[in-house]
């Protein structure tokens, strides 16, 4: 495929990961996922963002946190944590649903906020990230899809090898972390193979006075941490039809050497730390996916598109004497941490018929199955903490397309939701009112989910598309069952169990010029029954089961200002409010933990030569007062401006690439921290960071 300036602007139907672009002569491009159908993006009614593999390339010559490069192009999108967790981080005020190559990597069953490290961004081709709640890979996507889409083999015999360090310049020796990669590709005959492996390892962080930031030592921290990841992907290719596996593999750890010491949020003193042993096993995340993928072109006049899929997940939270972990039975004070285990099987299949008996009426039609074990226990005890729970879930659904009209495209689709939820008698931890006996059971749940969307051209440069689409998923299980603290409850009949069904409604507006394209998009997202994480006066987070409401403005605008000269502005506004008092209407705001800030991001990039090219972007997060009920203002968030430069030269048969974070060395609290954070996670962001990378294709 070729790439062309292209407005970015994009969408995406209810069954389709097809992502589409149009240049500023609106010339439609079509980018083939690994999901279930491709559309033109003029007959598409939804949005959806696109990084591609050279804006990728660009952002990871200063970061290679994939959470930073979501908010750097996607203002809707929470700042990152800079940590291992990536709790608290949202879209569009709600919980994205990760996929890598269509397969779920989030964990809705037991949220352990580890979803953004699952894979190493140097085994990517690009991000597909859909705005909104939607049903197009079935639990989850209350916020939306990240569609991690992975390298492909290539036609011929290449290799190629990145070598990488970051540092920051006042504290060379502590900060400095390294990266080397390698990669082998080729083809022979109808089999290809793309094999890569990749090293990381990180120094410490100090912000922008020069002081430590502060490490999570309960939840993990990518400070001071080692990661590998090892990726191959192979396929086999006949007449119309193709087969392909893919396997990665990702470990990241911590390696306990740094001691988090507490600041005070009322005095505006940071979180840092010392260097010390850290008792207990090193936070970290081990993730193996499996992905088998079957083609047919052509099958009784149909095309065909089956997937079928495993995700192993374990991820180990940092030891804690916490109140939580105490037991008389185990002593006078308890030491011990967390493992949060998911297990997922599943299968993906499409059928595919155009033109249905000559008629402009095309349609996608299949099933999706979906196995999910989950379950987090107390390692050094050997407890149970949040039960064995298995999640089982079929899926028919049909996607309908009308084009018989003239400039105008209406889809319309239905998918039917069968769910059934299995846990077994339990009981909970000592700290839970002396521990609760709790009755296992089979509760069942069946949600019909509809969606319809029409698209109307209105000229070569105008466009205009309007959708309503529902998405589900279950809330926090794990967090509800292991939270219980009165007798007598059982699984069978505990409402906080019950799926969130959230509907989803936008009007977008496209328009795209020789030198000017932008895009304007108003939605709105509710939940009748919705969910929300309450803080507890023991400082543990629990699921709050209560009616959402959120709505927002997204708007992008380029400006090709001349043949090297790319200038891009950003803005998302986000308003979101829950029912704090169950009278059927919302009162309060929703906070720091469940949505994002309003913010601008803004960028140039300039071509100097065509082996010379910079970036120059800024990411400003504006102030905001959240209010409760009474109209008080509980919570204050001083904005702040994170400035970025990038620059990359071909030369010595390879590519340097030079990036600078945080450029103007901003001090600065986080977002997190400001809205949602204690003495304990009371972090400074990180100061002036520079990382230099060379990489070679031979």
């Amino acid at each position: 495929m070729r790439y062309t300036k292209t407005t970015l602007a994009l969408a995406i139907s209810l069954v389709s990961s097809a992502v589409l672009a149009a240049d500023e002569r609106i010339e439609e491009e079509v980018v083939v996922t690994a999901s279930r159908t491709e559309k033109p993006l003029s007959s598409i009614p939804n949005t959806v963002t696109l990084i591609d593999e050279a804006e990728l390339t660009q952002q990871m010559a200063a970061t290679s946190d994939l959470s930073t490069i979501l908010g750097n192009l996607i203002p809707s999108f929470s700042p990152s944590r800079q940590k291992m967790t990536s709790s608290g981080e949202s879209l569009r005020g709600r919980k994205p649903l990760y996929l890598i190559d269509g397969v779920p990597q989030s964990n809705p069953l037991r949220d352990g906020g580890r979803d953004g490290h699952t894979i190493d961004p140097l085994m990517l081709e690009r991000v597909e990230v859909i705005h909104g709640a939607n049903a197009i890979h079935g639990m989850g996507a209350s916020g939306g899809i990240i569609n991690l889409v992975t390298r492909t083999p290539g036609e011929d015999f290449q290799q190629s090898v990145r070598i990488e360090s970051a540092l920051q310049p006042d504290e060379p020796s502590d900060t400095f972390g390294y990266n080397g990669s390698y990669s082998i590709s080729g083809k022979v005959d109808a089999v290809d193979v793309l094999a890569s492996v990749s090293y990381r390892s990180s120094g410490i962080n100090y912000d922008a006075n020069g002081d430590i930031v502060g490490f999570d030592n309960t939840q993990g921290d990518t400070m001071d941490s080692d990661s590998i990841n090892a990726f191959i992907k192979t396929g086999y290719s006949w007449d119309d039809q193709r087969v392909q596996l893919t396997v990665n593999h990702y470990l990241i750890e911590g390696n306990n050497n740094w001691l988090s010491v507490d600041g005070d949020i009322d005095a505006g003193i940071p979180t840092t730390a010392i260097e010390a042993d850290v008792p207990g096993k090193s936070p970290s995340n081990e993730v193996t996916t499996i992905n088998l993928q079957y083609t047919n072109e052509e099958i009784l006049g149909q095309k065909l598109r089956v997937q079928v899929f495993s995700q192993d997940f374990a991820g180990t939270y940092g030891g804690t004497p916490s109140g939580t972990f105490q037991d008389p039975a185990y002593g006078a004070v308890v030491f011990d941490q967390s493992q949060n285990n998911s297990e997922k099987r599943g299968v993906k299949l499409t059928l595919i018929k155009d033109q249905i008996a000559g008629a402009p009426v095309s349609l996608a039609y299949g099933v999706d199955l979906l196995e999910d074990e989950t379950w987090q226990q107390l390692i050094l005890t050997g407890r149970a903490w949040v039960p064995p729970t298995q999640y089982k879930n079929i899926a028919p659904y049909a996607q309908a397309e009308f084009t018989g009209i003239d400039r105008l495209t209406v889809t319309a689709g239905v998918r039917h939701e069968i769910s059934e939820l299995k846990v077994d008698d339990f009981t909970t931890l000592y700290s839970y009112n002396g521990g609760q006996f709790v009755k296992g059971g089979n509760p069942e749940f069946s949600e019909t989910l509809g969606n319809i969307g029409a698209t109307y051209t209105i000229s070569n440069a105008w466009r205009v598309y309007a959708n309503y689409s529902e998405g589900f998923s279950m809330p926090d299980v794990g967090r509800v069952l292991r939270g219980i603290n009165q007798p007598d409850q059982d699984v069978e009949s505990f409402l906080d169990l019950q799926p969130i069904l959230t509907k989803n409604r936008e009007l977008g507006v496209d328009f795209s010029a020789e030198k000017f394209a932008a895009q304007l998009a108003y939605y709105t997202s509710d939940s009748d029954f919705g969910q929300r994480l309450a803080l507890g006066s023991d400082g543990i987070y629990s699921v709050s089961r209560e009616q959402t409401e959120i709505d927002g403005v997204e708007l992008r605008g380029q400006w090709f200002a001349s043949d090297s000269d790319t200038l891009e502005a950003r803005y998302a506004y986000t308003k979101g409010r829950y029912d704090s008092d169950d009278d059927g209407k919302v009162d309060t705001d929703l906070d720091g933990r469940n949505i994002a800030p309003n913010r601008f991001n803004l960028s140039w990039v300039r071509n100097w030569t065509d082996a010379f090219s910079t970036r120059l972007q800024a990411n400003w997060l504006l102030d905001r007062d959240f209010e409760n009920s009474a109209g008080e203002v509980t919570t204050e968030f001083d904005g702040y401006t994170i400035i970025d430069a990038s620059a990359q030269l071909q030369a010595l048969g390879g590519e340097f690439a030079l990036g600078i974070q945080n450029l103007t060395n901003e001090d600065y609290f986080t977002y997190y921290s400001q809205t949602a954070g204690n003495d304990t996670r009371n972090f400074k962001g990180l100061g002036r960071n520079v990382n230099l990378s060379y990489s070679r294709l031979f």
